[in-house]
């Protein structure tokens, strides 16, 4: 099994990117962990004080049970993706089960950040898309698909967002092996990296 990271801004195409990937080279050989399903349980706290929490911070992922999931899969095993629930800050009580499969894709904000899931990873990509644009996708998916208010993307984008991104996500840039400007609409990009997971099976 060959692990591949995809990181990058809120925002900035690494799903777009991750499924470009898995579309060419299909779905029978790939699978994809979105680092997303990983956010910490919050069940035992009350909703109010649970929308106070600052979910763009690293501590806010539970990074070691993805490693464990990671070296699951590297041995064989399957794992129970957890399923959350983004309009509660809660994990739901469902699950999916994931298969090994030749290529392991890993994206989200901080796949680049933590160093024992670098230290496994075979490709490390982070996708670079100016902040002006990452701002509009993130506000469209967290009205849409997450059922927030644009009140509460604004002043969660300007709180923790922005200073979160500057502070933890832009730094792990460095550590990218390809860095695929233009987000997911980046064809040419995608097509190098697709060419060399090709060359990996």
């Amino acid at each position: 099994m060959y692990i591949i990271l995809i990181g990058g801004g809120t925002g900035s195409g690494k799903t777009t990117v991750t499924r470009k990937i898995m579309e060419r080279i299909g779905n029978e050989k790939c699978v994809m962990l979105p680092m997303d399903n990983y956010y910490r349980d919050m069940s035992h706290i009350p909703l109010e004080e649970r929308k106070k929490y600052n979910y763009d911070h690293p501590d806010m992922i539970e990074h070691t049970l993805i490693v464990r999931h990671v070296k699951e899969l590297l041995s064989g095993k399957s794992i129970n993706l957890p399923d959350y629930d983004f309009a509660q800050y809660t994990r739901t009580q469902n699950f999916t089960i994931i298969e090994p499969k030749p290529i392991l894709l890993i994206e989200g904000i901080f796949a680049l950040y933590y160093e024992e899931l670098r230290a496994l990873a075979d490709l490390k990509i982070f996708v670079d898309t100016e902040g002006d644009e990452r701002f509009i996708r993130r506000l469209q998916r967290d009205i849409f698909e997450r059922g927030r208010t644009i009140e509460s993307v604004i002043q969660q984008y300007l709180s923790t967002v922005k200073p979160m991104h500057d502070a933890y996500v832009e730094p792990t840039k460095k550590h990218a092996d390809i860095i695929i400007p233009k987000g997911g609409y980046n064809e040419k990009a995608i097509d190098v990296v697709v060419e060399f997971v090709q060359n990996l099976v």
